[in-house]
């Protein structure tokens, strides 16, 4: 082979080398991107319309003493708010029924098209609550503003709660597990004010060591860890869910945004 042949084929094996260097680079480099800084995903919703949550379960309406609806009367922001209301008590509930107040549409997020969002999620909506909590026996009286659950079956199990206690503390409920309520952090003075428009956020990160926390207009007010979860957020509720034994009361929620996020912000 001559020498021209030979500078040929060398430069061409040079030229492939550089241009395999190239592409490998920007494969890597993509790829890297795509896992630290992949799309987000954002649900939201004000409650315009029913339509958002065909997807989804909606509790009845007239179930078991509560009912709910899209409300012009007390809005955030918007033309409509979501607005449940308990019309009467119901029967205690017992070891083998569940006789708890419920009125609001689910959010089954495993059922859309990309399925669950993954965690941690940054969850943050407004609540406006007429409502009287007292002490009460078998159970004192509560409120729940929100549950969550990284399970997509109908057991939703297991699942954290953002509760309202009869003192007037906003708290989780089922943590680090289901059925506990044992807290890093925990306000005693920072109270759940009535009648006005009151913003909570909630941060889930139920991955392995994952934790929960709360703030009310701003402010830390529970804070727990989480050993229970798969890393998902599939499915929540907000709206009214309540002990049964409450006689009467309202609550609004307004502008809902659940979102994926890379940790606390």
């Amino acid at each position: 082979m001559n020498s021209k042949k030979r500078f040929s084929i060398a430069a061409v094996i040079l030229v492939l080398c550089v241009l395999f260097s190239c592409c490998s680079s920007d494969l890597s480099k993509t790829t890297e991107e795509s896992d630290n800084d992949g799309e987000k995903r954002t649900f939201f919703t004000s409650f315009e319309s029913a339509d958002e949550f065909s997807n989804y379960y909606i509790v009845s309406q007239n179930y078991k003493n509560t009912t709910h609806d899209l409300s012009t009367e007390i809005v955030y922001d918007g033309t409509y708010s979501h607005k449940a209301w308990i019309i009467d008590s119901y029967i205690e509930s017992t070891s083998l029924e569940n006789n708890n107040h419920r009125a609001y549409p689910t959010i089954q997020l495993y059922k859309d098209s990309q399925g669950a969002f993954v965690s941690p999620c940054l969850i943050t909506f407004y609540v406006w609550v007429d409502m009287i909590l007292t002490e009460h026996s078998p159970e004192n009286q509560w409120l729940s503003f929100a549950t969550i659950t990284g399970d997509s079956s109908d057991n939703w199990y297991p699942v954290v709660c953002v509760n309202l206690s009869c003192d007037g503390f906003v708290h989780l409920m089922h943590i680090p597990t289901q059925g506990e309520k044992d807290y890093i952090f925990q306000t005693t003075d920072v109270r759940f004010p009535m009648r006005e428009w009151v913003e909570l956020k909630i941060y889930y990160d139920n991955r392995e060591d994952g934790y929960v926390k709360v703030w009310q207009n701003g402010e830390l007010v529970s804070y727990g860890s989480l050993d229970n979860g798969n890393g998902l957020l599939s499915q929540a509720h907000f709206g009214l869910y309540a002990a049964p034994s409450i006689g009467s009361g309202i609550v609004y929620n307004d502008c809902l945004t659940i979102k994926e996020v890379s940790g606390e912000e």
